[in-house]
């Protein structure tokens, strides 16, 4: 039997919401401070989060907006975001249950926009893209952070392999290159672009997302037969953890 890949994606992250809430890998990182520094700095009137999961972006953008809408297409992840927020004291959190491909908001209805780990989901990311792009007023700010795919192309191949074990509706992580590509052709203007690199704990890895033994056996088996340049673009350690690489676009 086959699913359609929204329902696939929302079947993965419902069940697994109020780990992404709890995630130490999710809840930091110098993204999230890069973002909350831009929503600082830029003082919204209303911010998006796009593809919210767990609702970090819109925890750390609470002190600096007026008002913050936390989107995503999983609803239960929405509802782990309201009962987080309402433990935190954060009022001023709506939120709206919606695909990137198809958000039912106004054109220029936001003034700043923050999407974090989720484009690698989205069925369609130029389509994503060019809704973001509509829904942000001319002169907001927007930022997306995400992993990307190595320019070596048996590393990028070995990385999607891993996702799709671990996750059946991973889509696609794509390279520094395609993402400035996709956000021109979508109508923005990069500013400012930041590499690093995000270790992974195999184990907690794993756990999130209740990937089952025989897939965690297959990630394990692909990771062992890796080349020496896979094994040290990735820094692939005896217990299956791994180094990637990330990205944080500036656009405007």
């Amino acid at each position: 039997m086959t699913t359609a890949h929204d329902t696939l994606v929302q079947y993965q992250f419902g069940p697994t919401a109020q780990d992404y809430v709890s995630s130490t890998t999710h809840a930091q990182g110098a993204d999230l401070i890069h973002i909350a520094a831009m929503a600082a700095q830029a003082r919204p009137v209303h911010a998006l989060d796009l593809g919210c999961g767990g609702g970090h972006v819109a925890y750390a953008m609470a002190p600096h907006a007026a008002r913050i809408t936390a989107c995503d297409l999983s609803a239960d992840m929405l509802m782990a975001v309201e009962t987080e927020a309402a433990r935190r004291g954060i009022a001023h959190i709506a939120t709206t249950h919606a695909a990137a491909e198809a958000l039912p908001f106004a054109d220029a209805s936001f003034d700043f926009l923050a999407c974090r780990f989720s484009a690698h989901h989205w069925r369609d990311v130029a389509r994503g893209l060019a809704e973001a792009r509509r829904v942000l007023r001319p002169g907001g700010r927007a930022v997306f952070a995400d992993v990307i795919a190595p320019s070596l192309a048996a590393a990028d191949t070995h990385l999607q392999a891993i996702e799709v074990l671990r996750d059946p509706s991973h889509g696609r992580n794509y390279s520094a290159r395609q993402w400035a590509a996709m956000l021109a052709e979508a109508g923005f203007t990069v500013t400012d672009e930041q590499q690093g690199r995000l270790r992974m704990e195999f184990a907690a890895w794993t756990a999130r997302m209740r990937t089952p033994a025989p897939a965690m056996e297959a990630i394990r088996l692909i990771q062992s037969r890796a080349s020496q340049e896979v094994a040290k673009h990735f820094g692939i350690e005896e217990d299956g953890s791994y180094t990637l690489d990330t990205i944080i676009l500036t656009a405007a």
